[in-house]
């Protein structure tokens, strides 16, 4: 194949990567707490083609003499938009909306024997009962949120449940209210380094092959500087538009290079036509 034809072929591949990401973002239009997610591109390897011998041509020059011909482009980098949505009221007391950019719930999965802890905007919590009386604050997915001193877990047996505005998970017991803890919640310092981990969530990555520090990704939120409001949800803050216009100009991108390959394709049959 000519190089041509690899170059756009490369940058097709990353080019329907794009369009994937696009279309779940439309998808998730309607998912409450929701994060959309943007695509940046890099440049493959070049090669350098030095085909001037001249002294002269180097002359006034900042850049080596030759040609430098690189190899399509990549898909170099997915980021997650943390900023915070529309806030919808439920009326539901385990509904529960972060009112700050950047901050996120803790949760706690296991999967194939191994916990870890993510992250997430979504804010829709239910009870699930456990063998000793008591009952634990989960997510949809029956994952214990995390609390200041782990899973947040209390006797059952109460009229009333709430959360309050700066986080504490309040119970309501023959008319007496009691405190029975606060959510964890975390501030991502840095946003970009968080990777996605399906399910409308986030995880650290590997620290020691970023050279970073966990308090370098993601800091504790004060007790002082929680705010939370409950009976809300948080909306996705997908902009339909924005997405829409990505996809145009992605498929136009799309076009074009498959368009290149076919007019490769004729340049080199004029060629082989020639006498």
């Amino acid at each position: 194949m000519s190089r041509i034809g690899i170059q756009a072929a490369v940058t097709m591949g990353q080019l329907q990567n794009k369009l994937d990401l696009i279309g779940n973002n439309l998808a998730n239009t309607n998912t409450n707490g929701y994060k959309s997610r943007e695509a940046n591109f890099s440049s493959l390897l070049f090669q350098q083609i030095d085909n001037l011998s001249d002294p002269a041509n180097a002359e006034g020059r900042l850049t080596p003499d030759g040609l430098r011909i690189g190899s399509g482009a990549r898909l170099g980098h997915t980021n997650a938009d943390l900023s915070a949505g529309s806030l919808q009221e439920t009326g539901r007391g385990l509904d529960v909306a972060l009112l700050d950019e950047n901050q996120l719930f803790q949760v706690q999965v296991t999967e194939n024997g191994v916990t870890e802890t993510r992250f997430t905007r979504a804010g829709s919590f239910y009870l699930n009962p456990l063998e000793n009386g008591q009952v634990m604050l989960t997510n949809q997915d029956g994952n214990p949120i995390m609390g200041e001193n782990g899973p947040l877990s209390f006797v059952e047996g109460f009229e009333d449940i709430q959360i309050t505005g700066n986080g504490i998970v309040e119970v309501t017991r023959n008319g007496q209210t009691q405190q029975e803890g606060r959510l964890a919640v975390v501030e991502a310092v840095r946003p970009r380094i968080l990777e996605s981990a399906g399910n409308n969530s986030f995880r650290l990555p590997d620290l020691d092959a970023l050279n970073y520090q966990e308090g370098e990704i993601i800091q504790q939120v004060a007790e002082n500087d929680l705010r939370v409001k409950s009976g809300s949800l948080e909306s996705s803050n997908v902009d339909i538009s924005k997405q829409m216009s990505d996809m145009l100009l992605t498929q136009r991108s799309y076009q074009f290079n498959a368009r290149s390959i076919s007019m490769s394709d004729q340049m080199a049959g004029l060629v082989n036509q020639l006498r």
